[in-house]
């Protein structure tokens, strides 16, 4: 099944949630919707799914509209933040909620069941209440839930906000490993880039209503079209500089050479990511094959101990403040110390 979401517009009294966002959901794809706090992701979360009934544009399903269709006629599957399951009834009941409401028979019924719970890791759960199950579990009734009624579409909104670190990670390769097995088509949402990068087959950035960059997670990394998608991916280190002749720019720290189609004289930004640059001090030797030194020394302002790595911060000439991600080898740059700094020419990008 596909979703077709055009020039979608929803308003709160004078305030614009959503502002004409577009965007085509390929049948069987998981795609995401990522974004802050107050972009409009779950509103247009919810216009799909039906509890938001006033707004313009068009929203499809396969070709046909859903202007009008109620949320309960729609087929779609909905897991939600917080999981809504109901604490009096058993993991299995919770599950069969759905199929009941649709008068499905009851041995039918028995089955499907056994199977989403099977399919979610539950299946020696069954009999256990909400408060009788841990908070991975939970998420996985509600997922279940959803998918036991052969969905037409699934919408998961940040299903996974409320689980620690170790959980969000085993319950992302659930997911991945769920949506690899039934094939459904799926619209999740979620402020997480991490979540985002690591499970999307294409996904959305909304900024203040607006849709600001739609990709591959690996091509919106590498290569964002906006300022704005490019820091909101992770950290990224810019420098300002303007277009020369001959595919280089001028930066303060010297002429850096990166792929461009702008006009000579045109200001610039070139930008990487902090694990693509190379710190080393002054008594060390050349950088690695395919970097571009910088000119100038820098200096190391602080550095952060993350386990296989340090990240430093750095300060250029110009007092330009840049991140540096560096594997940790049992030692560390000292703050103050004077480094070298080199750039991996492949991971350099321009923004205008």
């Amino acid at each position: 099944m596909s979703l077709e979401i055009k020039n979608l517009r929803v308003s709160y009294g004078q305030t614009r949630a959503l502002d004409g966002v577009s965007c085509v959901v390929e049948t069987g794809e998981l795609f995401f919707i990522l974004g802050p706090s107050g972009c409009g992701k779950s509103t247009l979360l919810r216009t799909v799914a039906g509890y938001i009934e006033e707004f313009e544009g068009e929203i499809k399903i396969d070709g046909q509209s859903l202007k009008g269709v109620a949320p309960h006629l729609r087929d779609f599957g909905m897991v939600f933040q917080n999981y809504a399951l109901f604490p009096h009834l058993t993991a299995a009941e919770n599950v069969a909620f759905g199929l009941e409401a649709r008068k499905v028979a009851a041995a039918e019924l028995s089955q499907r069941v056994r199977e989403a719970l099977d399919l979610v890791g539950l299946s020696g759960l069954a009999e256990r209440r909400p408060g009788e199950l841990s908070g991975g579990q939970q998420q996985r009734v509600a997922l279940a839930r959803a998918l036991v009624i052969r969905p037409r579409l699934l919408l998961l909104d940040e299903p996974l906000s409320n689980l620690d670190a170790k959980l969000r990670w085993e319950m992302r390769e659930e997911i991945r490993r769920i949506h690899k097995q039934t094939q459904i088509t799926t619209l999740y949402v979620t402020h997480d880039q991490k979540e985002a990068l690591a499970l999307a087959g294409r996904l959305a950035i909304l900024n203040e209503g607006r849709l600001n960059a739609l990709g591959k997670p690996r091509d919106l990394y590498q290569h964002p079209p906006t300022r704005f998608s490019a820091a909101f991916l992770g950290e990224i280190n810019a420098l300002a500089g303007k277009v020369l002749a001959g595919g280089k720019v001028a930066t303060a720290c010297g002429e850096i050479e990166v792929p461009h189609s702008l006009p000579v004289g045109a200001p610039i930004a070139v930008f990487c990511r902090p694990e693509s640059v190379h710190v080393s001090l002054e008594t060390d030797g050349l950088p690695p094959e395919s970097f571009q030194p910088l000119a100038g020394s820098a200096r190391v302002v602080s550095g952060a101990f993350c386990g296989g790595y340090t990240l430093y911060e750095i300060s250029l000439p110009g007092e330009v403040r840049w991140r540096v991600s560096r594997p940790d080898h049992g030692s560390a740059l000292a703050e103050g110390a004077l480094v070298k700094v080199a750039v991996d020419g492949r991971a350099l990008a321009v923004l205008e």
